[in-house]
């Protein structure tokens, strides 16, 4: 049975993939299971090879990824092709942490005694990737744990399933052996129930989820009446502080940026720019010029830096946030009607108090609010009023001070003249508070995905009390 993905621009189907159900799932958790071993037991340098095909295997499929992509979730080509880089260079890390998956051997007050710290693999890894960044979180989901030894499942998104389908065509190309390497898709009716049987199954050790945070929570409920850990990367509120001795050229173009990439669809988009009265109706004059140039447009042509939402639904939560603050005293400063059901213009509303919506509530669109602080401590103040915390940035031309307001943000990212839209595959990327737990990427990501044990091994004759 097949469940139908429809474009959201076209209304036409873009993609079919098979609809599982959760009685489906044990046996593919224990497919995974059975193939565990001899994969964990493979050496780190043909485990490297394996990764490295992938890699190329991957960026072999361009013109497919930036098709289904287009189809599925009204990306553009430039979005779709970012996507592709970075995945591949995530994969290629994973292949050179191979060889990283290193213990320690630590003092023992003990005479003769030999005491280690292993990182060993844990079993099968569930990976539930989202749809906006779909190549990117795909990969993530599933290669640092295959690096580690693991097995994986992936869970693809109801909303991009042909999309993540090519992943795991690239990575069964590289050579995995049968059942290391798993995708599981469904109808978006059975989400719950597939979920749940993946979460239950016996074989799964670890879930790593990326997603909105009401779905992280169950999640991990789910998981803890199996003690099983989580990774957690979930919502956000991005603040993007400038202060008055800014660059605000840099500040604007990093804000735009950060705010209107892939159509403010990204974990890390900038959702809140707060900015310090001295500047702030200079920076309002200029990012208002900025982003009135920002044109929205079909993906397929090519033909603007903006493309489609993924669905009705997000423009219109985007408008009800909007129409909020506005009736609250906030000022609209470019915007536009949504044309062909979801190609909503880059809209800047001025003017953000605590008490709107737009200041809380994630919009994960194309809408940023401007934010007014008295100073630098205010700004801080302003920037950690969120139950969020994954990324931040502060624009300053002194350097040392745009350190020392790093370090006041709760984030689990800040950048200091920087976007809040930023990641490399080496870094250690997560967030706080609403925004989750742990952490992908690099040695992080083999922290998350090995199970550390201490063995002894005693050298002398031993010497006991009874």
């Amino acid at each position: 049975m097949k469940f139908e993905r429809i474009n959201p621009l076209t209304g036409e189907v873009a993609s079919q993939a098979d609809a599982m159900k959760a009685s489906d799932i044990p046996a593919i958790a224990a497919k995974a299971g059975a193939a565990f071993p001899a994969w964990a037991a493979m050496g780190p340098n043909p485990r490297r090879a394996v990764l490295m095909k992938a890699a190329a295997a991957l960026e072999a499929r361009a013109d497919a990824f930036v098709d289904a992509m287009m189809g599925e979730i009204g990306a553009t080509k430039g979005w779709a092709l970012f996507n592709l880089g970075l995945a591949a260079g995530i994969v290629r890390e994973a292949a050179a942490l191979t060889t990283q998956i290193a213990g320690e051997v630590i003092p023992s007050d003990k005479p003769g005694c030999l005491s280690m710290a292993l990182r060993e693999p844990v079993g099968v890894i569930l990976g539930i990737a989202p749809w906006n960044a779909p190549i990117i979180l795909g990969v993530r989901a599933i290669a640092v744990p295959l690096a580690c030894g693991n097995a994986v499942i992936l869970k693809a998104s109801e909303t991009c399933p042909r999309t993540h389908a090519l992943i795991i065509e690239a990575f069964a190309e590289a050579g995995f052996p049968e059942g290391v390497v798993n995708v599981v898709t469904n109808a978006p009716a059975d989400a719950g129930e597939v979920v749940g049987a993946l979460i239950d199954a016996p074989e799964v050790k670890r879930i790593n989820f990326t997603g909105s945070t009401n779905v992280g929570k169950i999640i991990a409920k789910r998981a803890a009446e199996h003690l099983k850990p989580c990774l957690l990367e979930l919502g956000g509120k991005a603040p993007l502080i400038v202060l008055e001795d800014a660059d605000l050229d840099e500040a604007v173009k990093a804000a735009a940026f950060g705010a209107f990439m892939n159509q403010g669809q990204i974990c890390m988009s900038t959702e809140r720019i707060i900015v310090v009265d001295a500047v702030a109706d200079e920076f309002a004059k200029r990012f208002k010029a900025k982003v009135s140039g920002m044109a929205v447009g079909d993906p397929r042509e090519g033909k603007t830096p903006l493309g489609a939402v993924v669905d009705a639904k997000t423009v219109a939560h985007c408008r009800s946030l909007i129409e909020d603050a506005l009736a609250k005293g906030a000022e609209l400063l470019t915007g536009g009607e949504t044309t062909q059901n979801v190609l909503m213009p880059a809209h800047v509303v001025d003017g953000v108090t605590q008490e709107m919506k737009l200041f809380r509530d994630e919009s994960f669109g194309p809408v940023v609010g401007i934010i007014h602080a008295r100073d630098e401590a205010h700004a801080i103040e302003l920037a950690n009023d969120s139950e969020y915390g994954l990324s931040a940035a502060v624009f300053t031309r002194d350097t040392a001070r745009g350190l020392g307001v790093a370090r006041q943000i709760k984030s689990g990212i800040c950048h200091v003249n920087g976007p809040t839209v930023h990641d490399e595959a080496q870094m250690p990327f997560g967030g706080v508070g609403a925004s989750g737990y742990g952490r992908f990427g690099g040695k992080a990501g083999i922290e998350s995905f090995t199970e550390l044990r201490w063995i002894t091994i005693e050298t002398q004759p031993g010497h006991f009390p009874i």
